[in-house]
């Protein structure tokens, strides 16, 4: 492999097993599984091929250096002991971010700052610059992170968050990151000739991820990413991973997907998501209750991502909803049915016990993904 590189795709927590085999997907082997991340080794190709194809990971770093540090000196001198010259170019932009964890060095700031003088006084030595950087060229952010005094040194080549897909035009209130939404498709055993159904699709993202999983389209086909003004990645490099997504697109595969909400506001919003995404009438959208749900078809799937009742004025009516649910959903024991909640009455109220259920976090709300499995 020439030009190594070692990756970390980083994940949202209990979504670390999905990033993994997404990473394999691709055809990368030796994956390291650790809490929120991924880690494994690819070449420049792969540095483009992860960030246009990873569904469920939040981002994809490049990983420069480790070591252990206990004090700001060695911070410093191992820091500047990294070949940055190799990454960064005389005029390269590289601001830094830190965090630090049961680490002996616990002031952020500070790890910032002395991470930052010692890339500055490395690159200038290496790059002959008597005065300063100017800084004016392509971005290469650089994340300190310490975990119990282990520093790991890393360039951001995503830029934007993976979950930005770039087709989002609007939102409702409480949006579903991108990623966790195609993570909650990828784990049901749905497959494009079934028919899916979101019946609280708010701006649609989770019919729109379940579209492009549908017809293997890259969920990075249409945006950005940091990797691609680097000077030590070939430019040709994205183009070949763009080509071989396109190869790999399955345009013509039909899709029975179904989009619905009680917000006339919010379907208008999700028809124009589609849109961007390219996937045109693709889906079909509704207007209309989620209790109201009724269809001919056996052996469908419905995801979504319900109220969860969080605010105490809404909690009564959101409960009292989860029953009308459960009573309408009970007359198709052949679909599957996959909720995502923050309501630990769940099953209680839907009146009936989950086949299985997954802890999962949708932002800082700690929920869990209750799964019905229909009967064959």
């Amino acid at each position: 492999m020439k030009n190594k590189f070692t990756l970390i795709a980083t994940a949202a927590m209990g979504l670390e097993s999905i990033v993994a085999k997404e990473v394999k997907a691709l055809g990368y082997e030796d994956v390291l599984v650790e809490n929120g991340k991924v880690i494994y080794e690819t070449d420049s190709l792969g540095i483009a091929r992860s960030n246009l194809w990873l569904r469920t990971a939040d981002r994809v770093k490049l990983l420069v250096g480790e070591f252990d540090a206990r004090t700001y000196d060695e911070l410093f001198e191992k820091t500047k002991a990294l070949p940055w010259e190799k990454y960064i170019p005389e005029d390269g932009e590289f601001p830094v971010i830190g965090k630090s964890h049961k680490s002996t060095l616990y002031s952020v700031p500070d790890c910032q700052s002395i991470v930052k003088k010692a890339i500055v006084e490395r690159l200038k030595q290496k790059h002959g610059v008597a005065r300063w950087l100017k800084e004016t060229g392509a971005l290469h952010r650089i994340e300190v992170a310490l975990l119990k005094d282990k520093v790991t040194l890393t360039l951001d080549t995503s830029g934007s968050g993976l979950h930005k897909r770039g087709y989002r035009v609007g939102q409702g209130e409480a949006p579903l990151k991108e990623t966790l939404a195609a993570a909650l498709v990828q784990l049901t055993n749905w497959t494009p000739d079934k028919t899916f159904y979101d019946i609280f699709c708010g701006s649609g993202t989770i019919p729109i991820e379940a579209a492009l999983i549908g017809q293997n389209i890259a969920p990075g086909f249409n945006r950005e990413f940091a990797f691609e003004n680097w000077d030590f990645i070939p430019s040709t490099v994205h183009e070949q991973a763009l080509e071989e997504a396109e190869d790999m697109a399955n345009y013509d595969q039909p899709l029975d997907i179904y989009g619905t909400d009680i917000s006339h506001k919010l379907i208008g919003i999700a028809k124009e998501n589609a849109m961007e995404a390219g996937l045109g009438d693709l889906v079909t959208w509704k207007q209309m209750q989620a209790t109201d749900f009724h269809t001919k078809e056996t052996g469908g799937y419905i995801v979504s991502n319900p109220p969860y009742g969080e605010r105490l004025g809404d909690r009564k009516e959101v409960e009292s909803m989860y029953r009308e649910l459960g009573k309408a959903l009970q007359q198709y024991p052949t679909w599957s049915v996959y909720i995502l909640t923050a309501n630990e009455e769940f099953e209680k109220l839907f009146g009936k016990e989950a086949s299985k259920k997954r802890k999962l976090f949708n932002g800082f709300i700690r929920t869990d993904y209750y799964q019905y499995f229909g009967t064959r």
